[in-house]
């Protein structure tokens, strides 16, 4: 069975486990082993620096694990995906693992950085040179998020689902996810 690794802002959230094990067991009902960031013991460190880099270290010793990774993109603590989540993806695009990702919310990225990083109502315009109050460009692709991720992962596995889910539901709602790896499914069985 191939090991999938599950990258995404669910660590933060008030039961992180409840998530990573339904999440884990919606992959093996799918034929595969979830690894979620929580899956390592990490010892109590002499430092938070320690830690951090004990927690950092032992994430990306499961990207190592793993055959897979799917990503939770829905927008964290702002207009994109969790950086650490963004991390993990590039980390295992740079590994030439196959990459997958989803979000639970199908505002488009310009949409979103121009309602925290601009004025007013949005331009509806194919202008790639829309810019913010700080005077930056504001990516205007169309798509979900950075084109880096939403290319990296086009390019990788060609697997992204978003779909429309309200308040708080957007970081446990698992329908996007359980569609990931049913195409998955269908790809790797």
């Amino acid at each position: 069975m191939k090991t999938i690794y599950l990258a995404g802002p669910e660590v933060f959230l008030p039961d992180p486990t409840a998530i990573g094990d339904a999440k884990k067991a919606l992959c093996e009902q799918y034929g595969f082993i979830g690894l979620f960031p929580l899956d390592k013991d990490i010892k109590p460190q002499p430092s938070r620096f320690e830690t951090a880099m004990a927690i950092s270290l032992g994430n990306e010793a499961l990207i190592m694990r793993s055959d897979i990774i799917i990503a939770n993109l829905t927008p964290f603590r702002g207009p994109s995906a969790d950086a650490g989540t963004i991390y993990e993806l590039g980390m295992g695009r740079g590994l030439n693992l196959p990459i997958a990702g989803y979000s639970n919310c199908v505002t488009p990225y310009f949409d979103r950085v121009w309602q925290t990083c601009a004025d007013g109502e949005a331009p509806i315009t194919e202008d790639k040179d829309v810019r913010d109050l700080d005077g930056n460009s504001i990516e205007n692709f169309g798509l979900m998020d950075n084109l880096m991720l939403q290319g990296g992962i086009l390019a990788s596995s060609d697997v992204f689902v978003a779909r429309h889910v309200e308040g708080l539901e957007r970081f446990t709602d698992l329908t996007a996810f359980e569609e990931v790896l049913k195409q998955l499914k269908a790809r790797y069985s």
